[in-house]
């Protein structure tokens, strides 16, 4: 049975109501929140390129940790790890998915660290590339940080788009080019700091979807309804339709082969997708130097809760309602290519909660590709802003020219996502084809990047043949081992799971192996002080009042860190005896603490140490200590063993709501307290002229 002809539960008219609505809708707030930012109460402007791409190095813990789940929270989270759930049972959501992503986040928390201890003012990961081992090094990492983007994107737009055709039949091509559409406009308006805020929405609502399903499923709906409903029809569909290769057909247990062996392929394709999208390191650049390592810390943990409670949810909810006539495929089972797509956690919505469902799944999956893209597109956009345009076209760019390319490359990834997304799906290139893939093309450059910013005795020959050694070395084992095993070279084949297992773990060893060995046999030994010099001339946390001062010498600090205050604000400084506003005069507060890190990144060895012991502890608990007895006990989960565990993913999920959406609100409560007073002293001036 084909995807396009299972009857689409919602009007065309919705599908685009959402796709083009709602991104018009976060492009107007974008639009009222930058002029807000740009003319009252705050310091910064978005007509500064530190302000647009680095969100001036000054965003809090909370709303880092929001902008990590949001970025790490793509189509594939929710579509994949339903799919994993379905294919595996519960060995899916926790192991395979949720601690496979997991870990790739606490273990970038040491490289957020080193950011801040070695590169403080960098606004792309390649500057420090370029920094230490020159051009043909850094046009190598080029290559590999815009095909990750590239990869990533693709499959945001693939996945968004295929449940948005399968909900409401609109055109799949429609689709992928309007979904970044609104994006593209609202990161324009407001760089990075607009990606951020729209973070923290859209993860407020994906989260309180989550909650939304998960209660309908376990607590009231008619079809399952508890948790011990759940068991009986996931044991019964052991029976009728058992798993292959899990502890007798169960999929009640953690002892699934194939779970395993997509569990490596996750863990390898994650470290690619984390440590070489420049969008990861844009958040720890963008973090307070206090803030960063807790902030990943925290946001890993608090994503781990979407794959695990979402897919413990929907996903084992289509396993449950396979043979129930609400299931959208009823009578039959799932195709290969349904199952491919990501669509059995958007069918098991409709045949829980009907249009309700749809729509809810709709929304999840919007707010999930957009918030993931806008990440995207900042991220290429620095990229291309800073290490093409200022490094081999304009060395001396001035403010106005950098925001200018800027603004023009996010609406051109905009489109070159959109094409490549169109390219696979025209070509028969599905999600999870691309998801299992992606990982040996990229795998190759995760160490010699990890090791640029850590390990002072790397090499440029160590980088370079580790990155290129390993994509070698991915492709030949993948396509050596599809051809061995299946007997030819087709999608089908190339996407199996041996292949795709040997060419990711060979592309991400490999790149380990040589840049390792070959370091030691020629070893650098680099002077972070080159490093830490970066930008230096350009001054962290300092309010750009005109384009001429986005390059300023230290020395003029003091004149030059307060904006030209409006007649208004004049008004209330002769109310309040200030010169500058109270929001002002917290973010001038922090933006000194943080200046005095940045000069002394000795400080930050405490935060290095709680990263490395957090990032191996949490490691080690999530992928091995609490699954591996289950897996090696070929443990079948019983009834209340069962119910013990959807209760923790309900608690889970309430945990990272409360990091997520209650943190963020906490740590801004100050200024939120600054930002009433003021307008309310405004609101008195105007009245009394």
């Amino acid at each position: 049975m084909a995807t396009n002809s299972i009857a689409p539960v919602l009007p065309e008219g919705a599908g685009y109501g959402v796709v083009v609505g709602i991104g018009f809708f976060f492009a107007i707030v974008m639009a009222g929140i930058s002029y807000i930012q740009q003319n009252r109460y705050t310091k910064y402007s978005t007509k500064g390129s530190e302000e647009f791409n680095t969100a001036s190095r000054s965003v809090k813990s909370g709303l880092i940790a929001a902008g990590i789940v949001s970025a790490w929270t793509w189509a594939a989270t929710l579509l994949q790890s339903c799919t994993v759930a379905y294919e595996y049972g519960i060995s899916g959501p926790f192991w395979v998915y949720a601690a496979g992503a997991t870990v790739q986040i606490f273990m970038f928390a040491i490289l957020a660290c080193k950011v801040k201890q070695n590169a403080p003012r960098c606004h792309t990961f390649l500057e420090i590339i370029h920094r230490r081992y020159g051009t043909a090094t850094h046009i190598v990492f080029i290559f590999f940080a815009l095909l990750t983007n590239i990869l990533v994107a693709s499959q945001l737009l693939l996945g968004g788009s295929a449940v948005v055709t399968a909900l409401t039949g609109m055109n799949v091509y429609a689709a992928i080019f309007l979904i970044p559409l609104g994006v593209c406009i609202y990161v324009v308006l407001g760089g990075l700091r607009a990606t951020f805020l729209c973070d923290y929405t859209h993860t407020f609502i994906v989260m309180i979807i989550i909650l939304y399903f998960m209660f309908s499923v376990y607590t009231s709906n008619a079809l399952i309804g508890s948790p011990a409903k759940m068991f009986e029809l996931l044991a019964e569909a052991s029976v009728k339709r058992p798993a292959e290769g899990n502890q007798g057909g169960s999929y009640l247990t953690l002892k699934s082969n194939y779970a395993l062996i997509f569990g490596v392929i996750q863990l390898c394709s994650g470290l690619g997708t984390v440590f070489l999208d420049q969008g990861y390191w844009q958040r720890a650049i963008a973090s307070r130097p206090t803030t960063a390592v807790r902030a990943y810390v925290l946001g890993g943990m608090a994503w781990f809760a979407i794959p695990f409670g979402f897919a413990t949810t929907l996903g084992l909810a289509a396993v449950a309602l396979t043979d129930n006539p609400a299931y959208p495929t009823y009578p039959d089972n799932m195709t290969t290519s349904q199952i491919s797509s990501g669509l059995s956690g958007p069918f098991a919505a409709v045949a829980l909660l009907g249009k309700p469902g749809s729509i809810a799944l709709l929304l999840t999956l919007f707010m999930a590709v957009t918030s993931s893209s806008s990440s995207e597109l900042i991220a290429v956009s620095s990229i291309l802003t800073f290490d093409v345009y200022k490094t081999y076209i304009k060395l001396f760019a001035t403010p106005e020219q950098l925001i200018k390319i800027a603004h023009i490359m996010i609406c051109v990834f905009g489109f070159i996502m959109a094409a490549f997304a169109c390219i696979w799906n025209a070509i028969g290139i599905d999600l999870g084809w691309l998801f299992l893939v992606m990982g040996l093309l990229i795998g190759g450059a995760v160490f010699p990047a990890a090791f640029a910013i850590t390990w002072k005795k790397q090499s440029k020959y160590g980088a370079v043949s580790g990155a290129l050694g390993g994509l070698a070395a991915g492709l030949v084992a993948w396509l050596v081992t599809a051809k061995t095993y299946y007997g030819e070279l087709t999608v089908t084949t190339t996407g199996g799971s041996y292949p795709t297992l040997a060419g990711n773990m060979a592309s991400v060893l490999t790149g380990l192996i040589l840049t390792t060995v070959i370091s030691y046999i020629n070893p650098d030994d680099f002077d972070w002080e080159i490093t830490r010099g970066i930008n230096a001339s350009s001054e962290v946390g300092t309010p750009i009042p005109d384009s001429s001062s986005q390059e300023q010498s230290p020395s003029r600090l003091p004149q030059d860190t307060k904006k030209k205050p409006s007649p208004l604000r004049k008004t209330e400084s002769n109310l309040n005896h200030n010169s500058t506003l109270p929001t002002v005069l917290d973010e001038e507060k922090e933006a000194l603490e943080d200046r005095a890190i940045m000069e002394n990144p000795t400080r930050l060895r405490g935060a290095f140490k709680f990263a490395c012991v957090s990032a191996t502890v949490l490691t080690l608990l999530m992928d091995f200590v609490i699954p591996i007895p289950m897996f090696l006990s070929h443990y079948v989960f019983s009834r209340g063993f069962f119910t013990g565990w959807v209760v923790v993913s309900f608690i889970w999920v309430f945990f990272a709501l409360g990091s997520c959406a209650i943190l963020p609100v906490w740590e801004a409560a100050g200024f939120f307290r600054d930002f009433w007073r003021e307008v309310r002293v405004g609101k008195k001036v105007r009245s009394d002229n």
